[in-house]
């Protein structure tokens, strides 16, 4: 948990407050000797903070449908 003063949350207010929802933890604040925390209103699941991240580079759909009988015609214990 990040612990910040007043001052530095005037200047980066966006930028914190963006952090905040992308990982759903809290930001400590430090005001006249107190410190009180900005949380999010909704938790997010950990499933939900995972960073997206593109390695298939084709439709994962597209294997599904796949026609293997040629591959599976070689594999026949049928003939000697």
């Amino acid at each position: 948990m990040m612990i910040v003063t007043a001052s530095k949350l005037r200047q980066n207010i966006y930028k914190f407050l963006d952090r905040i929802l992308e990982t759903g933890e809290p930001l400590e604040v430090k005001w006249k000797g107190a410190i009180l925390k900005i949380i999010p209103a909704v938790k997010r699941s950990k499933i939900d903070r995972l960073k997206h991240r593109h390695v298939m580079r084709d439709d994962p759909h597209s294997f599904v449908h796949i026609d293997w009988a040629d591959e599976w015609r070689g594999w026949s214990t049928s003939k000697p």
